[in-house]
């Protein structure tokens, strides 16, 4: 038992036994740790000493661990064979990465052609929606005309006359003469073009016997006109001048009328033949007076009740200013209103009514019943007891204080010379003109001297005898310039005039003046008037309005336009519509051969009616309220019509009357083609744009190697004949919209602000539609009109620097109005923007509309412009003072009407915040 205890516990001998194996295990690991320490740290420092001492050996056989000279150590086989792997995963290395690059060129090059693809694929797009937007158009266009039911026709064959024209049947009376009866309209077919054949009067006898300067002044004319042929196998008409006579010549009636059945195309009666007997004096005598003139029209000044036939011949103004044109500086104003005198006549009766009447029974054969009552000696008493009561100054004189001029029996002669005429005139608010008191003598050259001279210095007519027969009465309302009141309401003349107002008596006064320039003032004007009275009678539409031909300089493009940020930042507005239009042109004016048929008469104080002197023009600038139908079946129904909706249905379509249209840039440079360049980049991606024209100002061309952006759409660059603003506004044959956007190359105007302004002028078509404000202002002190650029709620004109206007103006720029005012342009290289808001306000009698833009419009750090020059505002002082001299009053007119656009979101200056926005 004892045995067994001791065993299991290990008992005491052997308990000694293990402590001192744990002990001897403890001293070998710690031997064995430190035996190892003393190998790794001290062996290898004794073999560095060891190394390090055999290396600095004198003796070249004992350095055995040290490097050798040169090749020595390659030449060890192991290490030739680590050189030679070296030197071969070098050369590996070399090549790929020669390969390396070569294949980064490559996938560059791959690069450059994924993009071009990318391009060509992105333009692909563009064409095929193009195409698909021509398609579309075309079936919308072959959907209008098959609901229209009316294709469109080639013009007819054009039938000519015979050489032999054996003419119409005889009438019974000659005095029974109308177009019906005495005018052959199978020599003048609608698609003629109004040929008119005028005789020389140098190859004729009656030639001779002209007055020169008549004769003169009527030859530039004729020649000049753009109806005029030289064939007279197709003429239309054949016009022949017989007066007026030089004073010396009598010539009798049988021996006119013998000249006048010898021309060679009178062919036995004169049918389409006119006789134009110009007078430039009162006096002028009747020479067709018991003249036969068969079916042949006259016109000329005097008419008497016999020889008159009403809308077969024609009363023409006297002709005053043969060679010259009209001074306007001479031309009073025509405010104020009110003159010194309210009415003012001077005149002398030569001889009595009934003496007068006796003398003419010769031809006066078909005068029936007794003579009317005589007035002349009531309105004497009248005029004279309203001069005597001083109510009003009046001035009215029955007696010449020299001699008075030469006149018809009863016919109030003129006293004085022309000069002191007009003097007076200009002194009175309204002229008398008493008709004379033959009633058979519808019309004589005295009376329209006085309505001439009355008209040219803006005095009121007011014509006394309602029986007379005014110049062009059948086509002119002259209820709108003049007063014709009977001469029995004489004692109620000066009531009536008292009555009218101010505004109603400068409307009168305008509407004079615009009579007297178009139909009266030159030579020009009546020719042109006595021919378009009888084209319209006729109706035949008027022939094409000259456009300026553009000379196109050829220039290359290519070079991909970019995007300005700050022009295509448009925030939440949405400019049009996603796919890209082609170009669309305007529909040109197609009414031509209807238009005379349908309105026989529109009054034109701000366009052009029927009857008008000009060519029509390709546009028709009708407001966009004017609806235009299409005849569908039973009824009718608009031409396109708006979208309707809101958001973005109502921004991603133009809608309105015209829902299908777009404009040009009209853009006028000088040698700035950097500023050009960046101006032409800021288009880019411009909606509803059909092209650019550049009006390249400068006798030197742009520099050949200049490479033109890319914008989208074309860009027309139109070499001028000279360096003139005027050419800004010419209506050139690539302007093919209604709209026109005339900006210069130096002004910055983002999309949206453009696409806005486009908007707001199709709802005022009539309209100068722009950004930079302007307004005119009275000079107390100087008595004269200055031009103000200040900042202002109130403006009168619109700079075209950025403006939006109908190319209907752009004809009547360059065509109808004065020349005057085309020249002081060009003398100062200025004020063509003043002359247009003229214009337009002349016509129109309405402001232009400012369109609010953001409030950078200049190009920052562009080359210096006209405008900095200090003589800039001093020349646009005088041209507004001159310009009214023209036009003989300001037509320009203030207004405070402004448009914004609540997307601009524009923060307004705070000395700005008084001013009214209407949105």
């Amino acid at each position: 038992m004892t045995g067994y205890t001791m065993l299991r516990n290990g008992g005491v001998g052997n308990g000694g036994q293990t402590c001192m194996l744990r002990w001897s295990n403890r001293i070998r690991l710690t031997w064995l740790s430190f035996t190892l320490f003393i190998i790794l740290v001290f062996f290898p420092l004794i073999a560095h000493y060891y190394l390090t001492t055999l290396d600095e050996a004198d003796e070249a056989g004992k350095r055995i661990f040290g490097p050798r000279a040169g090749n020595e150590l390659c030449e060890v086989k192991h290490v030739l064979d680590l050189c030679r792997i070296r030197e071969s995963v070098s050369e590996e290395l070399l090549q790929l990465e020669a390969k390396r690059q070569e294949l980064n060129s490559e996938i560059a090059k791959l690069n450059l052609k994924i993009e071009a693809c990318k391009k060509s694929i992105e333009n692909a797009k563009q064409d095929l929606l193009q195409l698909k937007n021509v398609i579309s158009q075309t079936e919308h266009s072959y959907k209008e005309l098959m609901a229209q039911n009316q294709p469109k026709l080639s013009l007819p064959i054009r039938l000519l006359p015979e050489k032999d024209d054996t003419g119409l049947p005889p009438p019974k009376v000659t005095r029974g003469c109308r177009l019906h009866n005495c005018f052959d309209y199978s020599r003048c077919p609608l698609t003629s073009g109004f040929p008119v054949y005028v005789y020389d009067s140098d190859q004729f006898a009656l030639g001779s016997y002209l007055d020169p300067l008549v004769k003169q002044a009527f030859q530039a004319t004729a020649r000049a006109n753009a109806y005029v042929t030289e064939n007279a196998d197709i003429a239309c008409l054949y016009v022949v001048l017989v007066g007026e006579m030089q004073d010396p010549v009598v010539l009798r009636p049988s021996d006119l009328e013998k000249q006048l059945y010898s021309l060679p195309h009178w062919r036995t009666d004169g049918h389409n033949h006119v006789i134009i007997n110009l007078s430039r004096k009162s006096d002028t005598q009747n020479l067709l007076y018991n003249v036969s003139t068969g079916r042949a029209m006259v016109a000329q000044s005097t008419f008497y009740a016999a020889q008159y036939r009403p809308g077969f011949d024609l009363v023409v103004s006297p002709l005053v200013h043969a060679m010259s044109e009209p001074n306007f500086m001479e031309i009073p104003p025509q405010v104020p209103v009110k003159r010194k005198y309210l009415f003012t006549f001077q005149g002398e009766k030569i001889e009595s009514l009934r003496s007068s009447l006796q003398e003419a029974r010769s031809f006066e054969e078909e005068m029936e019943g007794d003579p009317p009552a005589d007035y002349d000696d009531r309105i004497i008493a009248t005029l004279k007891a309203v001069q005597d009561s001083k109510l009003d100054q009046v001035l009215v004189e029955f007696t010449c204080k020299n001699q008075p001029k030469p006149s018809l029996p009863t016919e109030w002669a003129l006293c004085g010379e022309r000069e002191d005429r007009l003097e007076l005139l200009k002194l009175s608010t309204f002229a008398l003109i008493i008709t004379p008191g033959d009633p058979h003598l519808v019309i004589s050259s005295g009376c329209a001297t006085r309505l001439f001279e009355a008209l040219e210095v803006g005095a009121v007519p007011v014509v006394l005898g309602e029986q007379v027969q005014l110049p062009y009465q059948d086509m002119l309302q002259w209820n709108e310039a003049a007063l014709v009141v009977p001469k029995p309401r004489v004692t109620e003349v000066h009531f009536l005039l008292r009555s009218l107002s101010d505004s109603d008596l400068l409307a009168m006064r305008r509407q004079g003046r615009f009579l007297w320039e178009t139909y009266f003032s030159t030579t020009d004007s009546i020719f042109n008037t006595v021919l378009a009275m009888i084209r319209t009678r006729i109706q035949i539409p008027a022939a094409p309005i000259r456009e300026e031909v553009a000379a196109e300089i050829p220039h290359r493009s290519g070079k991909a336009a970019g995007t300005d940020p700050n022009m295509a930042d448009n925030g939440d507005l949405d400019l049009g519509p996603v796919e890209t239009e082609p170009p669309y042109a305007s529909p040109k004016y197609l009414r031509n051969f209807t238009l005379t048929v349908t309105d026989f008469y529109r009054s034109w104080n701000s366009a052009p009616g029927p009857f008008h002197l000009f060519p029509h023009t390709p546009f028709d600038p009708v407001l966009p309220s004017e609806a235009k139908f299409l005849g569908s079946g039973t009824g009718f129904r608009p031409i396109g019509g708006g979208a309707g909706g809101s958001g973005k249905e109502f921004q991603a379509a133009l809608g309105g009357n015209v829902p299908r249209e777009q404009f040009t840039v009209v853009m006028l440079t000088y040698e700035r083609e950097e500023v050009l360049m960046n101006s032409l980049e800021r288009l880019n991606g411009l909606p509803y744009l059909n092209k650019v024209v550049v009006v390249w100002n400068s006798p030197k061309l742009p520099s050949e190697d200049l490479l033109w952006p890319d914008i989208g759409v074309p860009i027309m660059v139109v070499r001028t004949e000279k360096n003139s603003l005027n050419n800004r506004f010419l209506p050139w044959n690539e302007i093919e919209t209604e709209a026109i956007l005339s900006i210069d190359d130096d002004a910055h105007l983002r999309h949206d602000e453009i696409m806005f302004g486009f908007r707001v002028w199709r709802e005022a078509r009539d309209r100068i539609v722009g950004f930079p404000g302007r307004y005119h202002a009275w000079d107390i002190p100087h008595q004269s009109w200055l031009y103000n650029s200040n900042y202002s709620c109130e403006l009168s004109m619109v700079l075209t620097g950025a403006a939006f206007f109908h190319k209907y103006y752009a004809y009547l720029y360059s065509y109808v109005m004065p020349q005057a005012i085309r020249d002081m342009v060009d003398e100062y290289i200025n004020c063509e923007d003043i002359a247009m808001n003229f214009l337009v306000s002349h016509i129109t009698r309405k402001p232009p509309i400012k369109v609010t833009s953001r409030w950078t419009f200049r190009c920052p750090g562009c080359p210096q412009a006209l405008s900095h020059d200090d003589s800039h505002f001093h020349e646009r002082h005088k041209c507004i003072n001159f310009f009214v001299k023209v036009y003989g009053y300001m037509p320009l007119l203030y207004t405070q009407f402004r448009v914004d656009s609540v997307l601009f979101k524009t923060r307004l200056p705070h000395d700005k915040t008084k001013c009214f926005k209407f949105i």
